[in-house]
């Protein structure tokens, strides 16, 4: 079986094919952090003007709509410019894996789950319960359309356009694996949380991209980040919400606590990730761990 990387071979190979969507993505953020520094309203402020205005499931639905249509845009892409085979977008596999894909949104939501309801149990004063049925179910029936449309989006631009893109490339394996994560987490350069917490957070988003990364190089597929990815912003967004993150939604719960960045903010990256790729290590018996990470292809 040939590595994921390697199934870039499959369809055209020429280097601007690659650059285009990148080039043009990273473009368009880049201008948009421009325009938000350029403007004299802070991030969280025209935030709740919007919410005030139409509502959180409403501006919901307009932050996650254009990446889930640049979804399907992207996998035309890869199938009309790229001509790869669609699978040969996703994984090395034969077919794809949805047992890899469902396993891992499980595990993950259930991390989550408990996570949450721990946190709850030792600190109820930094929480406030807000579940309406009238507006949670318009909210989780959006959340549950797009943000997996959403998050498909950002696996299939960073950990598939462009990881096989720069592997084929550089034919080494650091720069696929290294370069995609490090943008994964400049994107949420404008995300309010950095505003709020400071330009540390993104310590996190680049740690996040990094295991996202591992994993998809690690298994040879996309499947399992995929996973993670959907249960991590669709489960986080549908229990827990806050005035000061990208999701500022009707959820479950409402953490009213005054946030800090500090170590504990990076917990997950130093233990909790970890100790997720070994479990999926131990699962799906990967091995050369160093060379899928590092070395040359």
């Amino acid at each position: 079986m040939s590595s994921f990387i390697e199934k870039s071979y499959q369809g055209k190979t020429q280097a601007w094919r690659y650059l285009l969507v990148p080039i043009a993505f990273i473009a368009f953020m880049s201008y948009n952090y421009w325009a938000t520094l350029q403007s004299s309203t802070d991030t969280n402020e025209m935030m709740q003007v919007m919410i005030q205005s139409m509502g959180s499931t409403t501006v919901l639905a307009l932050l996650l709509l254009p990446l889930a249509i640049g979804f399907f845009v992207l996998l035309i892409y890869g199938l009309q410019v790229l001509r790869m085979p669609m699978i040969g977008l996703f994984t090395s596999r034969a077919s794809f894996d949805w047992k890899r894909l469902f396993f891992s949104f499980v595990l993950w939501s259930f991390v989550i789950g408990c996570s949450t309801i721990l946190d709850f149990i030792l600190a109820p004063e930094a929480y406030e319960i807000q579940f309406s049925w009238d507006t949670f179910w318009p909210f989780a029936l959006v959340a549950i359309l797009l943000i997996p449309l959403q998050t498909s989006f950002e696996e299939l631009l960073f950990r598939g356009h462009m990881t096989q893109g720069l592997g084929i490339m550089t034919k080494n394996r650091a720069v696929a694996f290294i370069v995609p994560s490090v943008i994964f987490g400049l994107m949420h350069i404008g995300n309010p949380e950095v505003s709020k917490l400071g330009y540390g957070i993104l310590a996190y988003y680049i740690g996040s991209g990094l295991f996202f990364g591992a994993m998809t190089l690690l298994d040879e597929g996309t499947e399992l980040a995929l996973g993670f990815h959907a249960s991590n912003n669709l489960v986080g967004a549908l229990l827990v919400s806050s005035d000061w993150t990208a999701f500022q939604v009707p959820s479950i719960l409402k953490d009213i606590g005054e946030p800090s960045f500090g170590i504990d903010a990076l917990i997950p990256l130093l233990v909790i990730y970890p100790i997720v790729l070994w479990v999926l290590s131990k699962k799906y018996r990967w091995n050369q761990v160093g060379a899928k990470l590092l070395g040359k292809l």
